[in-house]
């Protein structure tokens, strides 16, 4: 069995100084295949948050996958909005904003960016997903090892879940969640919503999943503090969210979600409609 910890909205600047220091110590004793952060690792995107931010994320355990959020621009500076909202990012963590992957026998994990430095509608913290990245990541999905868990990560929820209290409001979040079901992906990992949840996007007669996370910061809206431990064998995928208690993180709600079976087999043929599939999968 596979194990990924999923860490989100950590929001260095309000941060939970002392649930921080505790992922660290539950991350070092679990020992996971992978550390995925999907986003928001400041709160407005200063210099010493992303320094802090950087920091905690150097002394998790190797190998680590990050990806950028809404809160993760340099909030105050329209220039840097404009002409290099990720430049602050990519040097604090030594992760690129753009076409990320991760890649081991037994995961794939892809990033592609839903935030935005700025857009073309009043609230920018809300999500944008480009059509065409969804296809290239898509593309580079299906040539994951036999059997490997395929992961999408990004910040916004592509899916909205009722009941969470904010949304992400993503323009072709619906669009871009079919093309990746059709690739074999069998989580789509996000944060910004603040609260964990597991839900299905069901394709014919496999299905994918949306698995949200919760945050280590004070900006819990009525949740306690939290992360997911991601688990997996041939047949499932366990989902658990760890809450912070006060003291110690415990076990909380969890999902088992049967895992789609079309992916055991041998990779289908590059899309054609996606020049360059082969090798994007290598990046």
């Amino acid at each position: 069995m596979g194990v990924i910890l999923q860490f989100s909205d950590v929001h260095f600047g309000c941060e939970h100084k002392r649930a921080c220091a505790a992922a660290l110590e539950y991350a070092h004793a679990r020992k996971p295949d992978l550390v995925l952060i999907t986003g928001d690792i400041t709160q407005q995107g200063f210099p010493d948050e992303f320094a802090a931010a950087g920091e905690w994320i150097q002394r998790m355990p190797e190998p680590t996958f990050v990806i950028v959020g809404n809160h993760d621009v340099p909030y105050w500076s329209l220039p840097a909005r404009l002409f290099h909202p990720w430049k602050a990012f990519e040097e604090a963590t030594g992760h690129p904003a753009h076409d990320h992957q991760f890649l081991s026998p037994n995961i794939m994990v892809r990033g592609v960016v839903t935030a935005r430095g700025w857009q073309a509608r009043p609230n920018w913290s809300k999500g944008v997903i480009d059509l065409d990245q969804t296809r290239k990541a898509a593309a580079a999905l299906r040539q994951a090892p036999v059997g490997a868990l395929r992961i999408l990560a990004c910040h916004h929820p592509l899916v909205e879940m009722i009941g969470t209290p904010m949304t992400g409001d993503v323009k072709r979040g619906d669009e871009a969640a079919l093309i990746f079901a059709e690739a074999g992906v069998d989580l789509i990992t996000t944060g910004h919503v603040h609260v964990p949840f597991a839900l299905p996007i069901a394709l014919g007669d496999n299905c994918s999943y949306a698995v949200g996370c919760g945050t280590l910061s004070h900006r819990e809206r009525g949740t306690p503090a939290s992360f997911n431990r991601i688990e997996w064998d041939a047949h499932e995928i366990v989902v658990t969210a760890v809450a912070w208690d006060g003291s110690t993180f415990e076990d909380s709600q969890s999902w088992r979600l049967p895992r789609r079976q079309d992916t055991r087999k041998a990779s289908t043929a590059p899309d054609p409609q996606v020049p360059g599939e082969r090798e994007a999968a290598a990046v």
